[in-house]
């Protein structure tokens, strides 16, 4: 059995009003995902704006929600970094703070070749003695980990899970093939089809808005192994998650938040608040899906 499964928020990272890093709404934030039943925390993912936090930032953002977490749940710090004696050192950082495990996407400018890939994660690996979660976003990080290559991955020490966001479910069933149990899959995206064909998880976005849902639907599909109740429950979620879509993500997701009554506040520039047009679509999912806020 995997020491990680289940739904995982690919958590926001909270702002006040000056776009400081807020770290009483961070606390409160973890209590509400772990109230909502959230299964695992990823901070300073894509969605947590990690590029757009200074070094001293990503480890505040990393110490508080290990803190608040208070071993509920399990915790995975994102420690990417383009320089591999950076992520080497997030990595470590994470590891002493009390991370779980640490989730790094590929160095993200300079199109490394496999071996030099290879060499970045097998270094990252050797270096502690928790997980290691590929994730593999060739859309944003301009690097595909082929399936061929996350199963060479798989044979160093610790690298024992992927976030697969290519796309493509096949990859996730070719991944699952060639790598058997050296390798667990979450679901970037299409988490219903990536749970019928063995992801044991999903690093979802939507969970910031709806935890509760998001952990319901790994358990209908995957727990209680019921693909056409899970598939009825995606149904009813799809609309939001073609809301938050796109390369809005970020600013969808805090507008989202704020609107159901848990404000994280704007995101950093050169993300902009979501447009007026896009936020009146984006209530109107919520009304229709009952989570917007009331009052």
């Amino acid at each position: 059995m995997s020491r990680f499964r289940g739904s995982y928020t690919v958590m926001v990272t909270p702002f006040d009003e000056a776009l400081r890093v807020d770290e009483a709404r961070l606390r409160a934030f973890v209590d509400w995902q772990i109230k909502g039943g959230v299964q695992g925390l990823i901070p300073l993912g894509s969605t947590g704006e990690f590029l757009s936090l200074t070094r001293e930032e990503r480890r505040l953002v990393a110490a508080t929600v290990i803190d608040q977490s208070r071993g509920r749940v399990p915790v995975l710090v994102g420690t990417a970094a383009e320089w591999t004696d950076e992520a080497v050192s997030l990595s470590r950082e994470a590891e002493e703070l009390g991370a779980d495990g640490v989730m790094v996407v590929p160095p993200y400018y300079s199109s490394p070749t496999d071996d030099e890939l290879f060499v970045h994660y097998r270094r990252i690996g050797e270096a502690l003695s928790i997980p290691v979660m590929l994730y593999n976003n060739p859309n944003t990080a301009n690097v595909d980990l082929s399936a061929a290559l996350v199963a060479r991955l798989s044979e160093i020490d610790n690298i024992s899970y992927i976030k697969e966001s290519s796309g493509s479910v096949s990859r996730t069933m070719d991944i699952i093939r060639l790598c058997g149990e050296r390798m667990t899959v979450f679901a970037g995206y299409d988490a219903w089809e990536s749970y019928r064909v063995g992801a044991q998880g999903y690093v979802s976005v939507f969970s910031n808005i709806a935890p509760a849902l998001s952990t319901e639907l790994f358990k209908v599909t995957v727990e209680q192994n019921d693909g056409e109740a899970g598939r009825q429950l995606y149904h009813r979620i799809l609309p939001l998650l073609h809301a938050l879509s796109g390369d809005l993500y970020v600013s969808a997701t805090k507008a989202a938040l704020a609107m159901i009554g848990q404000p994280v506040g704007a995101p950093r520039p050169p993300r902009l608040p979501l447009p007026a047009d896009k936020a009146g679509s984006l209530k109107r999912v919520l009304e229709q899906m009952g989570l917007a806020a009331t009052h």
